[in-house]
């Protein structure tokens, strides 16, 4: 697809320089910028635009906070800085129910930015900014979800810049994990399959998708998620473009399948429900007009798959 990476977290070109992790150029010192995150949240100032707020590393607000190094962006080093022993005046937490948290948080020591979730702000940064957040926000959920040895329990360490973990007992090396996730384009002529997942907003509508099991292709994922949670047989499966997707470390490999059959065999287990639509109704989905579903959200590989339908351009 040639307007693969044109999808949000698509690759910005960002000069990742690994070969400075783990050396004293992988260490922040005067004159090297950070992006700044909070509980999983990215700082950002809006203007006519938004976009990633830099510090300084050595900006006192982030003495205290843990630090990975992303790369080089335009011949600056760049490192994520998280500030999540920082806490707010008001320090409400968010209700676990809601598809994700839309408040926002106000640090003292950068008035003109905010702290708030990258959901709601991926459509409208730029590509960098994308992958440098993108970035930052999976490594750090690693981190703090891997903080003990999977082989003999003992307490692991940051090492190599943020890009390694070493056992402090038995030394095992542990390396940042991304989860293959296939999502599918399903048609059957000028029909598209779409379903919708519990806690999803209301009357909101994507593509159907499911994690990669260990010994399987993409192809055969496609074809069972697809038959697991809609019983429609799928044919034909050709790759189209690939999303990293931070919520929290996945890696979504959208496919396009042509559908065998129709008649929707619906499993409540997986998803509360799956339908058909036309390219029709779907183009007045996408403009606003009265319709029974909500599209995928902006940013998501889902819409840009869906659109790129719509429009006949997935060659």
């Amino acid at each position: 697809m040639r307007l693969a990476e044109k999808v949000t977290f698509g690759g910005s070109g960002l000069q990742r320089a690994a070969e400075l992790r783990g050396e004293g150029s992988g260490c922040p010192s005067a004159g090297d910028q950070a992006i700044v995150l909070w509980r999983g949240k990215v700082l950002v100032e809006r203007n006519d635009s938004v976009f990633l707020l830099r510090a300084e590393v050595n900006h006192i607000a982030l003495s205290e906070g843990r630090c990975i190094f992303l790369g080089v962006d335009q011949e600056v080093k760049t490192f994520a800085i998280d500030i999540s022993n920082w806490t707010p005046s008001d320090d409400e937490r968010p209700d676990p129910s809601e598809f994700y948290d839309s408040s926002e948080q106000f640090h003292p020591d950068f008035p003109t930015a905010v702290f708030c979730e990258l959901r709601g702000q991926m459509a409208y940064i730029t590509a960098r900014d994308a992958e440098l957040a993108a970035t930052a926000k999976a490594l750090f959920h690693w981190h703090n979800s891997h903080e003990f040895c999977s082989r003999c329990g003992g307490i692991s360490e940051m090492t190599m810049s943020g890009w390694q973990r070493k056992c402090s007992i038995c030394e095992t090396t542990h390396f940042p994990r991304t989860d293959p996730v296939v999502i599918m384009l399903i048609t059957q002529g000028s029909n598209v399959l779409l379903g919708r997942s519990p806690g999803w907003p209301d009357r909101m509508y994507s593509l159907l998708a499911g994690f990669v099991e260990p010994g399987e292709t993409i192809e055969a994922a496609v074809r069972r998620e697809v038959f697991e949670e809609s019983g429609i047989k799928v044919g034909r499966v050709s790759y189209l473009a690939s999303q990293p997707w931070a919520f929290p470390n996945s890696l979504m490999i959208g496919c396009h399948g042509e559908a065998l059959s129709k008649e929707i065999n619906l499993d409540v287990n997986e998803i509360d429900d799956a339908l058909w639509i036309s390219k029709t109704e779907l183009m007045n989905t996408f403009d606003s007009k009265e319709t029974l579903i909500r599209p995928a959200r902006l940013g998501s590989i889902a819409q840009f798959l869906l659109k790129n339908w719509l429009a006949d351009t997935l060659e």
